[in-house]
């Protein structure tokens, strides 16, 4: 089955710490991020999220759904999330964040290999088209996480960090 290396990038006006709390808060990343149909709790893990297991559903632009869960192997607060995704996709993503002057960078890994038959055929016949999906869905990602962050530090302390 096609497999994908996708790197992203994110500069957030945030500090280090809010972006990592919304990050590790993924249970309310439907909250504000388009295409995040659901995430369901399945397994609570430990104090630091180590075992904590949910199952994601999105729709993607191109219409499709895909469906997997992400079982948390590593959490470096406030720096690295770390999680094995089945079902759908298997894999691994992992969320990188560093402390930047003018908020915080943030860095996501996500190298996934397709298990559906149909998934595959569309990753030979229309990769473009997939990656451009990918791609579109984390910028969504950003701009919602970026306006949920300004909502949270406006309401959490009159607007200043």
């Amino acid at each position: 089955m096609p497999s994908f290396h996708f790197e992203t990038v994110w500069h957030l006006d945030a500090p280090l710490e809010a972006v990592f709390d919304a990050l590790a808060d993924s249970l309310h990343w439907p909250d504000w991020w388009p295409g995040l149909v659901e995430v369901r709790q399945l397994v609570t893990g430990d104090e630091q999220g180590i075992g904590r297991t949910q199952r994601f559903v999105w729709k993607s632009r191109l219409g499709y759904g895909l469906r997997f869960d992400i079982r948390i192997t590593r959490v470096y607060r406030p720096r690295l999330i770390e999680g094995e995704a089945c079902g759908d996709v298997v894999g691994i993503g992992r969320w990188q964040l560093q402390a930047k002057q003018t908020g915080t960078r943030v860095r996501y890994l996500w190298q996934v290999r397709t298990v559906r038959p149909w998934m595959g055929l569309l990753a030979r016949v229309a990769r473009p088209v997939v990656v451009w999906n990918h791609h579109a869905m984390m910028r969504d990602g950003r701009t919602g996480l970026a306006r949920h962050l300004r909502a949270r530090a406006h309401l959490g302390n009159g607007g200043r960090w």
